[in-house]
Order: structure tokens, then sequence, then C-alpha cells
């Protein structure tokens, strides 16, 4: 069968076309021609690569038409962020393909009501992120359920791996925040550190694209969480990140107008966002429905995307235990 990934060099690509490799697919991904993909690997010589700019067709009413001339049984769409966008694609799509697998977030939920949150909690969402891709996230399941278009929604939480700075325990990717850890130094915090993160290696986001292709009729109309086994609070990602450093934890909790006095005003939006949404997911649907077992923890993603800091000179550090 033949697969068209919309945005396939990015973290996840990095990992799914690969893996749509092995597996025998025809694959083909579209991309703006500006970035790479974090690892190489041979199966990319197998990948046809089409140079689109998804956003500058969606403007002129194109993107949908010009996905549909490449002629995919399915497409993965890891980029769109509005209806609008969705809609067309859809339209142009509509019985012409086996399968529309989208990727949105666990943002949908907004903030946690009961934890873990599960796929079928009514959406909450804030912020102009969660609330464009909780609305997308509603028309692909309505078009599915409704009209019979075959979509399936994919919702990761904060994807980490190689190559990037991953999300650290104040909601930000500042490595100085891992650099004053690793140094052993005073980490301010704000309230008593209990707000939760929820992480996922990319390589375990790809895997649940493929499980999802691998169940088509139990996913179809669907959407499902793509986390590591559990969320982690802000204060035991530190301590455990102080421990894998080899150093104490000192850790000092202050009141948000406190610690939002000390950071740019920047990086509190980033702290206050990740704050307020306090994910933590429930994976019981995603393994029920899909098999869909993540293989890294939250911590042994984000350790080993460090590792990889680490040893390129991004992150320096004295001793790693």
């Amino acid at each position: 069968m033949r697969v068209v990934v919309v945005g396939g060099t990015g973290h996840v690509g990095t990992f799914l076309i690969p893996r749509l490799i092995h597996e025998g697919y025809e694959v083909v991904c579209i991309h703006r021609g500006k970035a790479k993909p974090y690892l190489s690997d041979p199966a990319w010589k197998k990948v046809q690569q089409v140079i689109m700019d998804r956003e500058a067709e969606d403007a002129a009413g194109t993107f949908g038409s010009n996905v549909s001339k490449l002629k995919p049984d399915i497409v993965i769409d890891m980029i769109c962020f509005d209806v609008a966008a969705a809609r067309q694609l859809v339209e142009a799509l509509r019985g012409k393909i086996r399968h529309f697998i989208s990727c949105g977030t666990i943002w949908v939920h907004g903030y946690p009501v009961t934890v873990p949150m599960t796929e079928d909690l009514p959406r909450r969402p804030f912020g102009e992120y969660g609330i464009k891709k909780a609305q997308l996230e509603a028309y692909l399941i309505e078009e599915a359920q409704l009209r019979g278009f075959p979509a399936t929604s994919i919702l990761p939480g904060h994807i980490v791996g190689p190559g990037w700075v991953p999300l650290g325990p104040l909601g930000t990717c500042s490595l100085e925040v891992y650099g004053k850890l690793a140094r052993g130094e005073e980490l301010l915090m704000p309230h008593q550190g209990l707000e939760t993160l929820h992480h996922v290696h990319a390589d375990d986001v790809a895997q649940a694209f493929m499980k999802a292709i691998a169940n088509r009729n139990a996913s179809v109309g669907e959407s499902f969480h793509a986390v590591s086994t559990a969320a982690m609070t802000i204060r035991g990602y530190a301590e455990s990140l102080a421990a894998w450093f080899g150093q104490p934890a000192r850790l000092r909790f202050v009141p948000w107008e406190e610690y939002r006095a000390t950071v740019s005003a920047e990086e509190a939006q980033e702290t206050w966002d990740h704050l307020a949404h306090s994910s933590n997911c429930s994976l019981s649907k995603a393994q029920k429905l899909l098999d869909y077992r993540p293989r890294y923890s939250s911590m042994e993603g984000v350790c080993e995307a460090l590792s990889g800091l680490i040893e390129h000179g991004q992150l320096r550090v004295k001793k790693v235990a």
C-alpha cells in the first residue's frame, strides 16, 4: 500500500517513515525541503520526496488536490493545525483512501478533572494551540462517525528523542535548567512541584501510528493517547534528573509570583501553560484496542535525549551516573 506522510521529516517522522518502509509500505514524504530527519536511516533512500509548502498551498486551495494526485491508500497528516486546512484535505480524499490518521495533542483535554485522563472525557481546551487541535479532532471524528470518512486521531504527549532538547521539569526546553541540576545547584520551582508532565518518545508515537494502521477497524473514528506508561510530577522529575546526573536535588519551592519574577515573560508563559495543563493520560484504550506498548518510560526517553546532547557538546556536565 502507498502511504503519504505530510510533514514527515520532524520528530515523529524520523522514526515513523523508516518503520513504514521496513513493513513494506511504499512511502511518499511531503515536506518543505528545509529540514532533515533527526537520525539517518538507509530506509530514507526508498522514500519518494515531494517538496510542497503546506501553508501556501492551503491558502491557494490546492493542497488537497495535490495530495490526492499522489494516489495514496493511507494519508498521515503530522502538521495540520486547524479545521479549514483539514476540511480541504478531507474533501479531496473522500472516497479515495482507506485510512486518514491525524496527529493531535493531549492538550485537547485542557485542565484535568479526573486522572489519568481518558479519551472519552469532555474537552476543556484553553490556549490557541489546544483549542484548534481540539476543534480539528472533533471535526475528524465527526466525519468518521457520521459521514464514513476513515479518520483516526493520535494524541501524543510531550515528545522527546535524540536530536532536540526535551521538555524539562519547569515546562520549558531550557538547557540551563538541566545544567543547574547537573551541577548540583539550587533550582527554583513554582508551587509545591506537584503538577505533572506526560512525555513520550518519538518512536513510541510512531509505534502508535503503525498500530492504528494495523488495527484499522478498531481505530477508525477514534482518538488514542500516545504517551509513556506514567506521567511525572515536576518535583519527582527534577529529583530523578539530579540523581541521574549524580547530584543531590537542591530544589526550592516558591509562590508563582515570586518564581515568575526570576525568569523572562516567555519562559514564565511556557511554564504556566504546562503547569495549568498538568497532563496525566491513560493508556488503557490504546493498549486494549491497538495493543500499543510504549518501549520507553518518561525518564528513559528524556535521558536518551540528554545523553545525545551531552555527547554532542550541547549540554556540559561533570558527571552522569
